[in-house]
């Protein structure tokens, strides 16, 4: 049974940077996109970035040049580095993991208040 276990949300001031990790266990394939969702109160769940197991990277443009996806595929771990935040940041983000199947993490929350 693959597992997701994201860490690193809290609250932060506006302009300030949160580092949200993800460490999938459990998968006897390899792990092959892994990427962040969010999802606000009362909106949809968005893309908000993605990386390919060869470290091509894709960002929703909302967040472009402000977040940062990373990965270290020895660990099966995603990293999502968070800079410049805004309130309209704040959202339950969800890691996610294709190996074979689509996993989810638990999400974490994200607050971006004054």
């Amino acid at each position: 049974q693959v597992q997701l276990v994201e860490s690193g949300g809290g609250l932060v001031q506006p302009g300030g940077s949160l580092r949200l990790s993800c460490v999938s266990s459990g998968s006897i394939f390899p792990v092959g996109v892994m990427g962040w969702y969010r999802q606000a109160p009362g909106k949809q769940r968005e893309l908000v970035a993605y990386i390919t197991r060869g470290g091509t990277t894709n960002y929703a443009d909302s967040v472009k040049g402000r977040f940062t996806i990373s990965r270290d595929n020895a660990k099966n771990t995603v990293f999502l580095q968070m800079n410049s935040l805004k309130p309209e940041d704040t959202a339950v983000y969800y890691c996610y993991a294709d190996a074979l199947s689509m996993y989810w993490g638990q999400g974490t929350q994200v607050t971006i208040s004054s």
